[in-house]
């Protein structure tokens, strides 16, 4: 009853329009929300929001430094363990941006929203994975687990971590806007006790 009640969200999360929109304004909402994240912050949910962000941050490097895009199955590092750590990533490097605003609302809401946006970009995803890699990703899905990790899987090596592959990936990116984005908000902090 509640997943066939939950399919109009899921068809709106696929829904070939209306993912083009959000492409399109992906950098001006990203930016709107970041500086909203900025001017809400709060002095006592700022490193809280800055470990679980750091967290994000460190995994989603690790995740580019692992992956040959399209050329090979990614099945070293983090992908040793969990099939899509990159989507795991990116969900507590914005956690912590949000985090930082302090307000229980925007983190429920937050979660909400990635939960429909990974589970669905992920179904798409594995299906072009399957086209390029075949029986190979099959036989990859069977042994990990979509989004929780395994303790032990044949194959890969989890210590790994090419720097090539990391800037092919252009992995630096998301590490910089992270720092710009805590210090742009310890100044925006710094600022308010200061003068109030």
């Amino acid at each position: 009853m509640l997943i066939d009640s939950l399919e109009p969200i899921h068809a709106l999360f696929n829904h070939g329009g209306a993912r083009k929109v959000l492409l399109l304004l992906r950098v001006p909402l990203a930016l709107a929300l970041v500086c909203l994240a900025i001017f809400l912050a709060e002095p006592g949910w700022f490193l809280p929001g800055l470990i679980v962000s750091a967290f994000g941050t460190l995994l989603q490097s690790w995740c580019f430094a692992s992956l040959h895009k399209q050329k090979t199955l990614a099945v070293h590092g983090p992908y040793k363990i969990v099939r899509n750590p990159m989507y795991l990533a990116r969900y507590f490097l914005i956690l912590g941006a949000v985090l930082v605003t302090g307000q229980v609302w925007a983190i429920v809401t937050f979660t909400i929203l990635y939960y429909f946006y990974m589970v669905n970009r992920v179904k798409r995803e594995e299906q072009k994975l399957q086209k390029i890699f075949g029986d190979e990703y099959v036989e990859y899905c069977h042994r990990v687990h979509r989004f929780f990790p395994v303790t032990s899987c044949p194959g890969g090596t989890f210590f790994f971590f090419s720097k090539d592959c990391f800037f092919r990936n252009n992995g630096y990116w998301m590490p910089l806007a992270t720092i710009a984005f805590y210090v742009v908000c310890w100044l925006h902090l710094t600022y308010c006790l200061s003068h109030y």
